[in-house]
């Protein structure tokens, strides 16, 4: 997930962001961080239409290998 960097290029907080969108920050944290396993389309139009950009600008695709890299671990296999 590239929102972080998104929110940073537009000077726009988490809470902010939520609050435009209509979902939760800790919501908004999750998506930051990647550590969802999905997100409604209405959620990410939504966001594209506050950031003023496109899916591709917000999501990026990586292998599970530059994901173990990046967050020590796939999705669900946490302890």
């Amino acid at each position: 997930m590239r929102l972080d960097r998104m929110m940073a290029d537009r000077k726009m907080s988490s809470l902010e962001l939520a609050e435009k969108i209509g979902i939760s920050p800790v919501n908004v944290s999750r998506i930051k961080t990647g550590r969802l396993k999905g997100i409604r389309f209405s959620t990410l139009t939504a966001m594209c239409e506050a950031l003023h950009c496109k899916p591709g600008d917000i999501i990026d695709w990586m292998d599970d290998d530059e994901y173990v890299e990046a967050f020590g671990s796939l999705p669900g296999e946490e302890d």
